[in-house]
């Protein structure tokens, strides 16, 4: 989602990057766009709260789906298909988007079968979904993260590594703005903890046992997701006077997760798609803690970091006897964790938004020219 957003904010600004040219001066003035996603969830309500239209499909995944589940999810995927059908005959969009999930796939499909509209589909992981192949093969462009995913997609002749589009709002902190906000110590290190929108059950619950042990020697900005607040809440109740001012849980951040990452010294955190873009911006250092039931996405966006020396990695079954002295083990190693941030900085990437923008603008004038051609051929 915040991929999309953070391109989709570039072409909708008044200063579109150079590099986009005058066909993306043109196109940013006229944009209009339509946000199609799935019922329900965060979504809808954060592409509102940005002015977009938006408008929901049913979809359901088929990787991994059990026999009695498969009927259902084919017939979603069908309805799916149809209603968007109907959205693209009542939109009529030059160019696509896709940034992952089941949920474009029967978007995808149709579009081809209406033969109007190009497509562009980023891929965020390192190794793409199902859903993210079968979109792919429907795209006229495909843009990675990184370069490692060029292999999944031998055949498909326009690849680009582009990099993670991350929003520009993430980097307008200062590191003085950031501990200001949250209102922590400078003598102390700083480490955030968080897990997605969602939360992540396993990492909450293991932070929340070993807050009083880590918060003898640092301060924690802790995101936990709606789903697990109460119990951090209770947790932090239980907390010593003298420690309750080293921690800050916040249900969810959106733009002050830039404030937070800008000052903190160590992350804790899943190895979703996010973490190859947003850790490198801030050249921050972390223990990655793959989330174990979704294939193996996040565990080969670990390694990835892992392997290049900008992160550690914890196995989800192990994290509560490794969380202590993993974390007080960086913290107190402040050599280790300059050269995992110097690792992890080597691999950013800043100007992916501007890159896919670019790209988007090239397929809607190429799309432009193979219309007026057909005119021409049709008037001759």
């Amino acid at each position: 989602m915040y991929p999309a957003l953070s391109v989709l904010k570039l072409l909708m600004s008044l200063k579109p990057e150079p590099a986009m040219g005058d066909q993306g001066k043109a196109l940013a003035d006229g944009l209009q766009v339509l946000w199609v996603g799935g019922n329900g969830g965060m979504e809808a309500d954060i592409v509102k709260r940005e002015g977009l239209r938006f408008e929901s499909i049913p979809a359901a995944g088929l990787h991994g789906v059990g026999a009695r589940s498969l009927p259902g999810n084919l017939w979603q995927l069908s309805r799916g298909f149809f209603a968007s059908r109907r959205i693209l005959r009542k939109f009529h969009p030059d160019i696509l988007l896709f940034t992952g999930s089941f949920i474009g796939v029967p978007m995808a499909v149709a579009a081809r079968f209406s033969g109007r509209s190009k497509s562009l589909t980023f891929v965020p992981d390192i190794e793409p979904s199902l859903a993210l192949k079968t979109i792919a093969r429907f795209s006229d462009c495909i843009t990675l993260s990184v370069e490692e995913s060029e292999a999944f997609f031998p055949t498909h002749p326009n690849k680009v590594v582009t990099g993670y589009p991350l929003r520009q709002s993430l980097d307008a902190w200062t590191k003085e703005e950031a501990r200001t906000f949250f209102a922590l110590q400078e003598e102390l290190p700083v480490l955030l903890v968080f897990g997605g929108s969602k939360g992540a059950r396993s990492i909450n619950k293991a932070v929340g046992n070993a807050l009083p042990m880590l918060l003898q020697e640092m301060q924690i900005i802790h995101i936990t997701g709606k789903l697990d607040w109460q119990m951090i809440e209770q947790a932090r109740k239980n907390l010593p006077k003298a420690q309750l001012n080293r921690y800050r849980p916040y249900p969810f951040l959106y733009d002050e997760i830039g404030a937070a990452m800008r000052l903190a010294d160590l992350a804790l955190t899943r190895a979703g798609a996010s973490t190859l873009g947003e850790l490198p911006l801030f050249g921050l250092p972390a223990i990655l803690v793959p989330y174990p039931y979704a294939w193996r996405y996040q565990r080969v966006n670990a390694s990835y970091l892992v392997k290049r020396g900008a992160a550690e990695m914890i196995e989800d079954g192990r994290l509560e006897e490794q969380i202590v002295p993993k974390i007080h083990g960086l913290m107190s190693d402040t050599a280790r964790r300059k050269q995992m941030s110097q690792a992890m900085q080597a691999l950013a990437q800043p100007q992916a938004a501007a890159k896919i923008a670019s790209l988007l603008v090239g397929l809607v004038e190429t799309q432009n020219q193979q219309a007026t051609r057909q005119v021409n051929h049709a008037a001759n």
